[in-house]
């Protein structure tokens, strides 16, 4: 009888993202806390002997080699010389390139379960590695929870779980280009010194965070120019504010936006104050990939 396993992989938002200095390797330092909410998609990894095979929820997902899953896969195959194969079948409901990182959790979720599958035994340490040769964003979905992040998104630092907070995400039907907006006019870069890896903005940040003042902390400096290309954005922003959500802000490079909440109740009523949109209710969770059997 063959192994069957189910994961789940949550999706992200930035409470804080600022964009430092142009790196030699052509991306960007970045100062950001990351969040995993409970909205997921869901894996079922299956032995095959020989082949990587995904299939998907959504058919108009890239499911060959281009697919961040595929590529997980492959990479642990050529690495450790893995002659077995998976049967993947991914179930989408987070929204593709919204600025969730929705395909980083899906490539996350794919090294966690194939480490287990093929009995690779690689260390945590290890795979966070791995997972940075897939993308910025990929170490911290294995992790998941609320942490902070420099560099380029992979110096990871566990920060205290957030605690009474509900946020409503928005996802309008958008498609921003991340790398149009690295290198957008409108984009301001913060050029302040680094004490110990920091900004003083960042440290500031981190230490209202502890606070527990989670409105003040809410930024994202690639704001300006999605919001220069995309206007409607900065008008749900206002909408969420007005709904009596205590910050909003968008995620990553868009186009989610998410707003802060007290209570489940305030973040339905800020949902349907942006109907027209989907809209997703979500609250914390402190892990990024979980198996559920």
């Amino acid at each position: 009888m063959s192994t069957e396993m189910v994961y789940r992989s949550y999706a992200k938002i930035n409470l804080y993202l600022d964009v430092l200095q142009r790196r030699r390797d052509g991306y960007h330092n970045i100062e950001t806390i990351f969040q995993t909410v409970d909205l997921y998609d869901e894996l079922t990894f299956a032995e095959e002997p020989r082949h990587i095979d995904i299939t998907c929820s959504t058919p108009d997902l890239d499911t060959g080699e281009g697919n961040l899953v595929y590529r997980a896969a492959t990479l642990l195959r050529e690495r450790f010389n893995v002659q077995d194969g998976a049967r993947i079948h991914l179930v989408k409901n987070i929204p593709i390139a919204a600025g969730l990182a929705g395909g980083s959790g899906n490539a996350a979720a794919a090294l966690v379960a194939l480490n287990t599958l093929w009995d690779l035994r690689i260390s945590p340490e290890s795979l966070r590695a791995l997972a940075l040769e897939l993308g910025s964003d990929v170490p911290y979905c294995t992790v998941g929870g609320t942490a902070s992040a420099t560099r380029r998104g992979e110096l990871l630092g566990p920060l205290p779980p957030l605690a009474g907070v509900w946020f409503v995400l928005v996802h309008p039907p958008l498609a921003v280009s991340a790398a149009r907006t690295y290198n957008h006019p409108a984009l301001t870069r913060n050029d302040a010194p680094l004490f110990a890896g920091k900004t003083r903005a960042f440290r500031q940040a981190l230490r209202r965070l502890s606070k527990g003042d989670v409105g003040s902390v809410i930024h994202n400096r690639m704001e300006a120019p999605v919001f220069h290309d995309f206007p409607q954005l900065a008008r749900v922003k206002s909408r969420l504010l007005d709904a009596g959500c205590a910050a909003a802000a968008m995620s990553g490079s868009g186009p989610t936006l998410f707003g802060l909440c007290a209570t489940r109740r305030d973040a339905m009523q800020a949902a349907e104050a942006v109907a027209e949109y989907r809209t997703s209710v979500v609250r914390p969770v402190p892990l990024g990939v979980e198996r559920i059997r």
